[in-house]
């Protein structure tokens, strides 16, 4: 009997997938991840002796081991098919040393970016031997991670009095970018300000009908910017122009082409997800592992659905480009064809550009041809990516744009006042026949509010109809999303694609920082051990400095850089300053947090703590009194079904959050949507988020916009 070849990948998932395309003669097992690593219970780096690993086969592994031993032995080849990056390299180094074929001509590493046939044929007409120094990149940064959380993780659980504490290179500088914003925003002290806008009509109607209005902002008096510190100085200006007659001074047309955003990488696409899905980091990259992967899809059977999600790079394949251009031709027409295929660049610092951004493996399966064999999860982040592909090959979108500047004054030689209006109209959709990106808070641009202008010429008077003077206080940084912070730790080289998602959800396991909404917030833990690493810890926590590493881990894959003199320059000064700071730090004690309610057994003060499954509620009369429940987060809203309750965020198994009232289970309402203080305008009904610029009633299906809404919670709270 002819010896098959064995093939090995890291997920069951995968190898079903991959054994679809290669047929009987090969066998496909999985390792299910790694299959050794640095031990648990000891630091397994011998740093006198050159930093060497000691690497042990966890108990858990050990069959998995024992049966691919057994299937390399009868094996004609082994092809180890990890992923294409350094961390899938070095589970390939691995597994040849585990299987003792570290030198056997028998084993070939083969790399594909998709897990579909063509790919995967592709890269088994082509193995390669192990990169080695990508192997050695990933080991130290294994290697180094270890150092540091391995000496300073035990170090703050002596020196704090709080469990399950961590220190690490990449989290501690992320929890310092959200510990620094909030001290921003609380260090901000408001300025006032005050703006004008005038109402204006045409004298003459434009056609059937009233005169179209429209609205031009105060630009200048006198040739300055207005200065409008407050009320008395916009009093006079608005004094100024009831007195005043408006005529317009110059019409400027242009057209303006906005063009697409690059196809995602891991970073952009962590964003969008949060931005349009409400999707956690962690939570995308679950999803977008499974579709990678591959799923069931009726007679196609498992199929890879995108490429590689741990990438940052913006490049695509010129197959796939061309096959998204004959998409775009055949389905919306040539028009929508760019003149030359779109290329984009790179901005990661240290982006691998041999890598492919995250496609669909095939535009021509549409979502919603598809959608049947998805999850909801699986369909809504498949349906991101593949808009997000197409728009990227597409035409750009053409607006027009018109500038009005008119003048305003007593008299036609006294014109102190200058207004301007700008309106844009869509012309030709381009891309936003598919996608348009989101965007963080305030980062919308000028021609995406549209706001078309009636026809204007140059001299023609206008008739006012109001002016509206606006107090307005300026505003503090806006608090990081996990959206905005993964930008930030990308644009500052803090990182790469395999570690937005994991340190994102240790800094909140840890207690470092809480999310409120999509809001990122400090805790007090947080802030303290900050300011602990802050002190004697600078370059742990300093952005440029972990840059600098980040950049030396890179050298060693990309130029072969010695990875041990990598190590040396970091641990020399790191353990100098490990000996001063166990006798500089002193210990401290952290104070629960009040929970605002009294314990019902025993009448002392509930207080907040936290334990290996987050925030809970005990007694602080403990040990005497062991009373604890887990902890609610308050949106602020009673429960509409019983009145007596609270509206409470809670998460599924899954993760995915929702709002139920907190006297479960004696009440069982529950809602998908956040609920919003303000009650419905026309019923009194719950108003729940319905987008970012709605809200819905629950009761009698108004929507109303949230801007109302949030104009009203102003003035309720400004009321108390």
């Amino acid at each position: 009997m002819a010896k098959k070849k064995l093939v090995i990948v890291e997920s069951p998932t995968k190898a079903r997938t991959v054994g679809r395309f290669l047929g009987r003669d090969y066998v496909v097992e999985a390792s299910i991840g790694h299959i050794r690593d640095l031990p648990a219970n000891r630091l397994g780096v011998d740093v006198a002796h050159g930093f060497a690993p000691h690497y042990v086969i966890p108990e858990k592994k050990k069959d998995i081991v024992k049966k691919l031993k057994s299937e390399a032995r009868e094996a004609e080849d082994i092809y180890l098919a990890t992923d294409p990056d350094r961390e899938g390299e070095a589970i390939s180094w691995h597994l040849a040393e585990a299987l003792n074929l570290k030198d056997s001509e028998k084993i070939h590493r083969v790399e594909f970016h998709e897990i579909t046939k063509e790919a995967i044929l592709r890269a088994f007409a082509a193995p390669r031997s192990i990169n080695t120094h990508l192997v050695e990149a990933q080991q130290a940064r294994r290697i180094l991670d270890r150092l540091v959380g391995y000496n300073l993780s035990p170090l703050l659980r002596r020196k704090i009095s709080k469990r399950g504490l961590s220190a690490g290179r990449v989290q501690s500088v992320a929890v310092r970018l959200v510990v620094d914003r909030e001290r921003e925003i609380e260090a901000f002290v408001p300025v006032e300000y005050w703006t004008i806008d005038v109402e204006l009509s045409k004298l003459r109607g434009s056609g059937r009908g009233r005169a179209r209005t429209f609205v031009a902002s105060l630009a200048q008096v006198n040739g300055n910017k207005p200065d409008l510190v407050n009320e008395e100085a916009a009093k006079s200006v608005v004094e100024g122009l009831e007195r005043s007659s408006f005529e317009v001074a110059d019409v400027r047309q242009r057209e303006i082409n906005r063009q697409p955003a690059a196809p995602f990488t891991t970073s952009t696409l962590q964003q969008e997800a949060s931005r349009k899905l409400g999707f956690s980091a962690k939570r995308t990259m679950a999803v977008a592992q499974q579709l990678y992967e591959g799923v069931e899809v009726g007679v196609e059977g498992n199929v890879g659905l995108i490429t590689y999600m741990r990438t940052d790079s913006t490049n695509i394949a010129a197959s796939a480009q061309q096959q998204t251009l004959d998409f775009i031709r055949r389905t919306y027409g040539p028009d929508y064809v760019p003149a030359s295929p779109r290329v984009f660049k790179t901005k990661a610092k240290g982006a691998q550009e041999a890598h492919e951004a995250i496609r669909p493996t095939s535009v021509d399966r549409v979502p919603d041809t598809i959608k049947g064999y998805l999850s909801q999860d699986q369909y809504r982040l498949y349906k991101l990516i593949w808009q997000r592909m197409v728009a990227s090959q597409m035409a750009a979108a053409v607006y027009d744009s018109v500038t009005v500047d008119i003048v305003a004054g007593p008299a036609p030689a006294d014109r102190p006042y200058l207004l301007r209006a700008t309106g844009s109209t869509l012309k030709f959709k381009g891309f936003t026949a598919v996608y348009t990106e989101g965007h963080d808070e305030g980062d919308e641009t000028e021609d995406e509010k549209q706001h078309p202008l009636p026809p204007l010429q140059v001299g023609e008077p206008l008739k006012r109809e109001k002016i509206v003077p606006e107090q307005h206080f300026t505003q503090p940084p806006p608090r990081y999303t996990e959206a905005t912070l993964v930008k930030a730790l990308e644009e500052n080289g803090v990182g790469r694609p395999s570690t937005y998602a994991p340190t994102l959800s240790t800094i909140q396991e840890r207690g470092y920082v809480e999310r409120s909404g999509r809001q990122l917030i400090p805790t007090a833990l947080g802030k303290l051990v900050t300011d602990l690493l802050a002190e004697h810890f600078p370059d742990i926590i300093d952005v440029k400095f972990t840059a600098g590493m980040e950049e030396r881990l890179d050298d060693i894959a990309s130029q072969g850089e010695p990875w041990v003199r990598v190590l040396e320059a970091f641990y020399g000064p790191f353990e100098s300053t490990m000996r001063q700071a166990e006798h500089a730090i002193p210990e401290v004690s952290i104070e629960p947090e009040p929970a605002g309610e009294l314990c019902e057994k025993c009448g002392m003060p509930m207080v907040i703590k936290f334990g290996r499954f987050g925030k809970f509620i005990a007694c602080s009369n403990y040990p005497t009194c062991r009373n604890a429940k887990s902890f609610m987060v308050k949106v602020g809203v009673k429960c509409p079904q019983c009145g007596q309750g609270d509206l409470v965020e809670k998460r599924t198994r899954r993760g995915r959050l929702f709002y139920s009232c907190s006297e479960y289970p004696t009440c069982d309402f529950a809602i998908w949507q956040r609920p919003l203080p303000t009650p419905c305008p026309q019923c009194g009904g719950l108003l729940t988020e319905a987008g970012k610029t709605e809200a819905k009633c629950q009761r009698c299906g108004t929507t109303v916009s949230r801007t109302d809404v949030v104009a009203e919670e102003a003035v309720a709270a400004g009321s108390h």
